[in-house]
């Protein structure tokens, strides 16, 4: 089944659909900060990376409608877990956005202290994780369900993958035990149609992921055109069912990657590329909402200098905080008591 906007925005009041956008608009504010630092000069001696942030760096620009649709349904003790394109959901979720901006600078601000990076952000204090590892994410979403299901609470966990991970075991692992089990689980998958340099046609049999859910007697939704409001009923109908103890549901949605898959990505493997900023669903959606007649100049201006304090004061702090010293390299690492 296919989901698109027809006469889901009934149901989503003006004041809905403008945080809706202020969501992507934070999302997008900060990765844009982070490309500018990421491709900035060194400082000296800093000899990791490029710029001020070491390591590779994987923007989410583009995929804004997936967190803001997906993560307006969530609540704080649901649990979330994501791929190495992370910070969208993460931003969603109710991420602090310090303690997010420290972690990808490399500082002890940072989640873990500057030891993880941006693809291993791990968040407590919102249910929220995410690793580099393929697929990684399907089973410790499921454990987090099983969980939740056994202290008898209302919570749930989601999995979000791109459509690559839809290929790996524990995918259909994790699908069959979520419904032999009906766990409170949602499987969401982004196809932003590149995994990597590979278009996911070359490498995945059917033409939607939605329809491997009827394999595993789960319902199974795509939702096409980046639709930030076809996002959020599709994804609402899931978290109903989750809630109810009806068990797991699967969503692929077909997004956007604005940008490279990494940064330093030439992307001479996309033909489509000049189409690119063309589909950018920012300005789309501005335009809806205008032409609904709920989003004024004043509106989007105000939006803008919020997102944009929000981001600047975190990005400052990052680079004020202390990077983590040599000496103590395994400090946080283990449990406390178990390092020998």
């Amino acid at each position: 089944m296919t989901t698109e906007t027809t006469e889901v925005a009934k149901d989503l009041s003006a004041a809905q659909r403008q945080e809706l956008l202020r969501q992507m608009i934070l999302i997008r504010t900060f990765e844009a900060a982070i490309l500018r630092e990421y491709h900035a000069d060194k400082s000296p001696g800093f000899d990791i990376g490029k710029g001020l942030i070491p390591g590779e760096m994987h923007l989410s620009a583009g995929q804004e409608p997936v967190a803001a649709g997906l993560c307006a349904h969530l609540e704080s003790g649901d649990a979330l877990t994501a791929t190495h394109r992370p910070h969208h959901l993460a931003i969603a979720k109710g991420m602090n956005l310090r303690a997010l901006a420290g972690e990808i600078f490399g500082r002890e601000s940072g989640l873990g202290h500057g030891r993880g990076g941006h693809m291993h952000l791990f968040d407590p204090a919102t249910h929220f994780s995410c690793s580099g590892i393929v697929a990684e994410g399907f089973p410790a979403a499921l454990g987090q369900a099983f969980a939740f299901q056994r202290a008898g609470t209302r919570n749930i966990a989601v999995a979000v993958a791109g459509e690559g991970a839809a290929n790996a075991g524990p995918f259909h692992e994790c699908l069959n035990l979520a419904a032999l089990w009906k766990l409170p689980v949602i499987f969401v998958i982004e196809d932003n149609d590149w995994g990597i340099s590979v278009h996911r046609s070359a490498s995945t049999s059917v033409p939607s992921n939605a329809v491997r859910a009827a394999g595993y007697g789960m319902p199974g939704v795509r939702v096409e055109n980046n639709d930030v409001e076809a996002v959020h009923a599709a994804v609402g109908e899931a978290v109903v069912r989750a809630r109810a103890g009806n068990g797991p549901s699967l969503i692929e949605i077909h997004t956007l990657r604005l940008w490279g898959h990494f940064e330093g990505d030439a992307q001479g493997y996309r033909p489509e590329l000049a189409e690119v900023p063309d589909r950018d669903p920012i300005p789309a959606y501005e335009k809806q909402l205008r032409d609904a007649g709920i989003l004024t100049d004043a509106d989007l201006a105000e939006m803008t200098a919020w997102a944009g304090t929000q981001v600047d004061d975190a990005v400052e702090h990052a680079k004020a905080a202390p990077t983590p010293n040599p000496a103590e390299a395994l400090k946080y690492v283990f449990v406390e008591g178990a390092q020998s």
